[in-house]
């Protein structure tokens, strides 16, 4: 297992050397729950490199997926590339050094994936309400953003009242299986409602398709969502 750290004892990225595209841990698989509710993306935009396992693993395994990646520093982009197995630009791919909130334009992306940290802690900037409404603009219509936090981040639920607001309701939260990390979902142009029974037929096709435990994701989105036995409830 080779590790990226920046800054701090924390492990910031992951990467299985015998098996460089595999999501190593835990958290970014979970990430990946997003596609539960945008099984397709077409355009994905993705905020915060770090080793590039979810670059890599868009790259090998959503292959209609254009993906363009937004990293504030180079350092780590040069790390992902020397170190981390990261593959050279394409026609699917692409890597950009700059501010991801500037990286926002309206209906850019149909799925818009937040994984960004500074010094151990979420950036500041990337859950301001004002990002969080620049998002929902930059999303097309069906359109999901994933946002990976801290369980422990103090201003967790004032980002996800941010979230809320520029959303209108439409946002689920996720504990990851095993990290400590909780991952939290804003959709756009989604039902209020989903049933259970086609969450998870639709989880069993993309566990079978991709070796991620979907199944088991939406046993987790039970933990923290408004619910019936029959539907997920995402918005009133």
């Amino acid at each position: 297992m080779r590790t990226l750290h920046v800054g701090g004892e924390a492990i910031q990225s992951a990467m299985r050397i015998a098996e460089p595209d595999a999501l190593a841990l835990d958290y970014t698989r979970c990430m990946m729950a997003f596609l539960l509710f945008h099984p397709q993306p077409r355009q994905a935009l993705m905020i915060g490199l770090g080793g590039g396992s979810l670059a890599k693993f868009f790259h090998r395994r959503l292959r209609a997926t254009r993906l363009r990646v937004v990293e504030l520093d180079a350092r780590i982009v040069a790390a992902a590339r020397a170190h981390f197995v990261l593959p050279a630009n394409d026609a699917r791919l692409a890597v950009e050094i700059g501010d991801g909130a500037a990286a926002l334009a309206p209906e850019c992306c149909d799925a818009l994936i937040i994984d960004a940290f500074q010094d151990e802690q979420h950036v500041a900037q990337l859950a301001s309400a004002e990002f969080y409404d620049g998002a929902f603009l930059a999303l097309a219509e069906p359109g999901v953003m994933v946002v990976n936090f801290m369980d422990d981040d103090p201003q967790f639920d004032q980002a996800l009242q941010r979230l809320e607001r520029a959303f209108g309701g439409a946002v689920l939260a996720m504990p990851a299986l095993y990290d400590p990390n909780l991952l939290v979902f804003a959709l756009k142009g989604a039902p209020p409602r989903l049933e259970w029974s086609a969450l998870r037929r639709r989880a069993e096709r993309l566990e079978s398709r991709l070796g991620l435990p979907f199944t088991r994701y939406v046993s987790r989105l039970r933990a923290m969502n408004r619910s019936t036995p029959r539907d997920l409830i995402i918005s009133a």
